[in-house]
């Protein structure tokens, strides 16, 4: 009885983590320390599946060396026991690993382990994830001691699913639905963020806004449909342009910005002439079949703290140089100039 009871506390404690956070990795070392209680194991890991990739990566573990653990992803091989299991889709007891019928992988066979529990995890049918139990000796598996298992490995799905459910809604809430880029929420949020991160540190943060010229015009002569595909063409042509750290923002309608961490006004000119210069010379090409030359984008950069003190005002500092870009002739670059001329004239910048 006292047994059971003790079970039965391990259950709810479980349970009360998986609905009570959203941490991953916090919850399935939560589910195995129980599992291993349950089963008496000294040993155990959770490791979830990719099937696109064919991959399992570890996401718990505990009374396992360094050497096994070190080891963060593997592929499934066919014939081994992770494959076993993947293609059942069952629960799998191995009472002694030395009269196995099928292959153990040399990393488990190296650690020492003798009998193992493994047990898939299951979200709608599809297997996200497996439950191993170890042990370093040969030992009989208790039959009866299954059942809360199972409604471990239920609790491992779930949470699986929470997590999987939390971070597309997070990543829906931050996303722009036609281009994929970040939206303007997220853009708020970001700048404030590196703004104070980049005085914190002392470093600079330059912020480049890119606005599409005529395209009002564009979108009246060939459609709505063609100025939504014109747009992820602009979306792609940006990104491109731009370093895999600097941010990239639909900020609303055909108006596009890019926060450039720890980057100089300097910098972000060469960055901003770079993304003008490649939306002109490649756009055209992109959106063949429009009976149209291309577009171009009017462009405002400012860098912080030189020309502004905080996010709000940086923000409309280079708002401000961009329209200044667009009554000065469009397809252009703009700037405060202070202390230095950088190699620019007539609004392109000599890269």
């Amino acid at each position: 009885m006292e047994e059971q009871v003790r079970g039965l506390k391990d259950l709810l404690r479980v349970a009360q983590a998986v609905v009570s956070s959203l941490d991953l990795d916090e919850v399935l070392q939560n589910i195995l320390g129980s599992a291993m209680g349950i089963m008496e194991m000294p040993a155990g890991s959770i490791a979830l599946y990719d099937p696109k990739m064919e991959k399992l990566s570890l996401h718990a573990h505990d009374g396992l060396s360094r050497a096994f653990t070190g080891r963060q992803s593997w592929r499934v091989k066919e014939g081994g026991l992770s494959h076993h299991i993947l293609s059942s889709g069952e629960p799998l007891s191995i009472e002694d690993t030395d009269r196995l019928s099928f292959n153990l992988d040399p990393v488990t066979r190296s650690e020492g382990i003798r009998s193992i529990v493994a047990v898939p995890l299951k979200v709608q049918d599809a297997i996200v994830g497996i439950l191993y139990l170890d042990d370093f000796r040969p030992r009989a598996i208790d039959p009866e001691r299954r059942g809360d298992l199972s409604i471990l490995a239920s609790f491992a799905a779930m949470s699986i699913a929470n997590a999987r459910l939390h971070k597309e809604m997070s990543r829906l809430a931050h996303t722009d639905g036609l281009t994929g880029l970040f939206n303007h929420r997220h853009f708020q949020e970001k700048l404030r963020v590196e703004t104070a991160r980049a005085a914190r540190y002392g470093k600079p943060l330059s912020l480049v806004m890119f606005d599409i010229d005529d395209f009002k015009a564009f979108n009246d002569a060939h459609g709505h449909p063609s100025g939504d595909k014109a747009l992820m063409i602009v979306a792609e042509i940006l990104r491109d342009a731009l370093r895999e750290c600097d941010l990239l923002f639909r900020y609303g309608g055909e108006e596009f910005m890019a926060i450039l961490p720890e980057t100089s006004l300097h910098e972000a000119l060469v960055a901003a002439e770079r993304g003008r210069s490649a939306l002109a010379e490649m756009s055209a090409e992109r959106l063949a079949g429009m009976d149209f030359e291309g577009l171009t984008a009017s462009v405002g950069v400012a860098s912080f703290p030189r020309d502004a003190r905080g996010p709000e005002e940086l923000l409309r500092v280079v708002d401000g140089l961009l329209y200044r870009s667009k009554r000065g002739g469009k397809n252009r670059v703009n700037f405060i100039a202070k202390e230095f001329p950088p190699p620019i004239r007539n609004g392109r910048i000599k890269l």
